[in-house]
């Protein structure tokens, strides 16, 4: 019998599309998982197909060709070191190990050194873009050694996701690179979906538009600048009715988010490394509040606020909104872009942000028309500080950012929370002011803690006797 090309571990939902994935284009799968039921029913699904499911470690080792190349589809955490170990002995030097989890970048960091020392190599690989898009075409984020790239890199092009031919797929950096970039794309994912939800609730809510409408809107700006994955979907979502009620799905869904961690992992790191990233931090936040339905629902009894009622002309807030939510949405992304620039720099990954924006234009969640902006953006200043700085940018914030100041203040006025709109426009005039009340900060901390300043007149660092 020929020898699998590459070997799948986890048989769950993304393992099992990967391998059809990979046996699609060309390359013949082995496929194993703990439990032997999932065995059977990947036998049974991929009957007739360049696939052999294993039901033995021994055997799946045997079937796999050298250098043996296997993807571990494997919840995070423990899991993943379980299926290292269980690995690691049938292994030879020079078999490549790849996690395709959505691990903290830091544990690959640790299991590439440990990987690494055993003569083995080591990929920590962010993949997006659910189960459709393991099958089709994923975004695919691989870090690790150069030579563990170099074996993966034909079976990563074919099945990636293509944008303007291109595979949606490129080397990130040593070790965790690809994980941290991952985790920094759940992030602006997290703050995409809170920005679009709080524009649904102030067209929703504030203006008293129907899901019809809804639709309506959200489908035109998804033949505009706005155009993207969430966009779209966000579209498709106002049309879903519930057979049995009649009622759209959207209306049934308890206002409860959910969240797996990616997008608190980002937030704290961010503040690890010193990086403001606001508008994400908020979608964290406006998440675990989400949480607190219950008490939420005793407040609203005891705490008063204005009626949430917009009373503008609808055409004019509806344009607004398109204006307010692509600058809301490029300060969201200059946020994540600034906070890879300065990890790049702090963890020796040398990111190319160019080309994290290029493939990130299919395939993933945040899949959008405007990573072709950012993609020229970093392509003219590969050193560019800020998104914002970005001269095309720059000009489309100085015109929108009075139409997201319009909808901040309208949403304030109306009692209807905007913490990601806030967020974003607040970040905007930080960013922009040449000075901040910081000064008063550190007089503070030098009056109670005596931990000294600096001035503007001088050199050095000084100290007040303030009483």
């Amino acid at each position: 019998m020929d020898k699998a090309n590459f070997g799948v571990m986890g048989l769950g939902v993304m393992g099992r599309m990967l391998a059809l994935n990979i046996e699609r284009n060309g390359f013949r799968v082995a496929g194993i998982d703990l439990e032997t039921a999932k065995i059977r029913d990947f036998s049974v699904n991929s009957a007739g197909k360049n696939i052999i499911a294993c039901e033995t470690l021994d055997t799946f080792i045997a079937t796999l060709e050298q250098p043996r190349r296997i993807l571990m589809m494997v919840p995070a955490g423990k899991p993943v070191d379980a299926a290292i170990a269980s690995l690691k002995p049938h292994l030879a030097p020079g078999d490549l190990l790849i996690d395709g989890g959505n691990t903290h970048f830091l544990d690959t960091e640790r299991r590439s050194a440990e990987i690494s020392a055993a003569g083995l190599i080591y990929i920590g690989a962010g993949i997006s873009g659910g189960e459709q898009g393991a099958l089709w075409g994923p975004s695919i984020m691989p870090g690790g050694q150069p030579e563990a790239w170099m074996l993966v890199k034909p079976i990563f092009e074919a099945i990636s996701a293509k944008a303007d031919g291109e595979p949606c797929v490129a080397y990130m950096g040593p070790r965790g690179a690809g994980h941290f970039v991952k985790m920094v794309h759940n992030g602006i994912e997290y703050g995409d979906m809170q920005l679009i939800a709080e524009a649904y609730d102030i067209l929703h809510r504030g203006l008293g538009l129907g899901n019809d409408r809804l639709h309506e809107i959200f489908s035109e700006w998804n033949r505009g600048e706005l155009e993207s994955y969430l966009i779209e979907i966000t579209a498709a979502i106002f049309k879903n009715i519930d057979p049995e009620t009649k009622a759209a799905y959207v209306d049934l869904i308890l206002d409860e988010a959910q969240q797996k961690g990616t997008g608190k992992w980002m937030s704290q790191n961010a503040l690890d490394l010193g990086a403001p990233t606001p508008t994400i931090n908020a979608a964290v936040e406006s998440r675990i509040l989400s949480a607190f339905k219950e008490e939420r629902e005793a407040a609203s009894r005891v705490l008063t606020g204005p009626e949430a009622r917009i009373s503008a002309d609808p055409r004019e807030v509806v344009e607004a909104m398109r204006e307010a939510l692509y600058a809301a949405k490029i300060c969201s992304y200059a946020q994540g872009f600034a906070l890879m620039s300065l990890a790049s720099k702090d963890y020796g990954f040398d990111l190319n942000l160019g080309e994290i924006a290029r493939i990130w234009r299919g395939g993933c969640i945040i899949r959008a028309r405007f990573l072709n902006d950012i993609r020229a953006a970093f392509a003219n200043h590969p050193a560019l500080a800020n998104l914002m700085m970005d001269r095309g940018f720059a000009q489309i914030m100085n015109r929108r950012q009075a139409s997201l100041r319009r909808i901040v203040g309208l949403a304030t006025e109306s009692g209807i929370p905007v913490l990601a709109f806030g967020s974003a426009l607040a970040y905007y005039d930080a960013y922009r002011s040449k000075r901040l009340p910081a000064n008063l900060t550190q007089a503070q901390r030098d009056y109670f803690g005596a931990h000294t300043y600096r001035r503007i007149d001088r050199s050095g660092s000084f100290h007040t006797k303030w009483q």
